[in-house]
């Protein structure tokens, strides 16, 4: 990934955070087919390893998991908000005409060799596990035991697991560092007029990156 100086995010705290907030990362492996890529929605182990370890599962029907099973590295790309930032929201464009449109993201990837789980146990606690992250926040979270066991049983077998332990995690927030604090207080406040969530959340990362 290119990593200029400023948009660089080196904060290990700050990456997994972000990991865990927008989980659904985009697997990308080597095969003899070539490329492949595919979304999936994982789980950060912070204290398995020293830069965290990944844990999903893909469809057993995907063949991107016999891919990984040969080896290799492969490289899971998480992206966090993003929004197009005009040039009419700054200040320079009254001053001197001399800027053009961009767009700000924040985006994680990670890279390491993948390890294939085919063990029940540990497929029934990565789905248990994850289900529950993502059921918490709801007032009545469903859980995995409330499907009968013999039809979870048959959804287990169809499908593969996948660890990560992650060996190199790269983090960039590219959100208007390079512009003065005029230009980013005008993307902040054009953002904030859109009023939609990944507006305003880009709006908040801008203004926070900005200190």
């Amino acid at each position: 990934m290119y990593e200029p100086p400023l948009h660089r995010e080196d904060d290990l705290e700050r990456q997994h955070a972000l990991i865990r907030a927008r989980p659904l990362g985009l697997l990308i492996s080597h095969g003899p087919q070539g490329l492949a890529a595919n979304a999936a929605p994982f789980l950060l182990d912070a204290a398995a390893s020293k830069l965290g370890t990944l844990q999903t599962h893909l469809a057993r029907a995907n063949p991107q998991w016999r891919d990984l099973a040969a080896g290799g590295e492969a490289l899971v790309v998480f992206q966090g908000a993003d929004h197009y930032v005009s040039p009419s929201w700054y200040a320079t464009k009254q001053e001197t005409h001399k800027v053009v449109p961009t767009w700000n993201y924040v985006m994680v990837q990670a890279r390491g060799t993948a390890r294939v789980i085919e063990d029940d146990a540990w497929l029934g606690r990565q789905i248990a596990a994850m289900t529950a992250s993502r059921e918490a926040a709801r007032e009545t979270p469903w859980a995995v035991e409330d499907a009968p066991a013999d039809f979870i049983a048959l959804q287990r077998k169809a499908i593969v697991g996948i660890e990560i332990e992650i060996a190199d995690i790269r983090g960039k927030w590219k959100t208007s560092q390079n512009r003065s604090a005029a230009d980013r207080a005008g993307v902040v406040a054009g953002l904030e007029a859109l009023g939609d969530e990944e507006a305003r959340a880009m709006a908040a990362i801008v203004r926070e990156t900005g200190r």
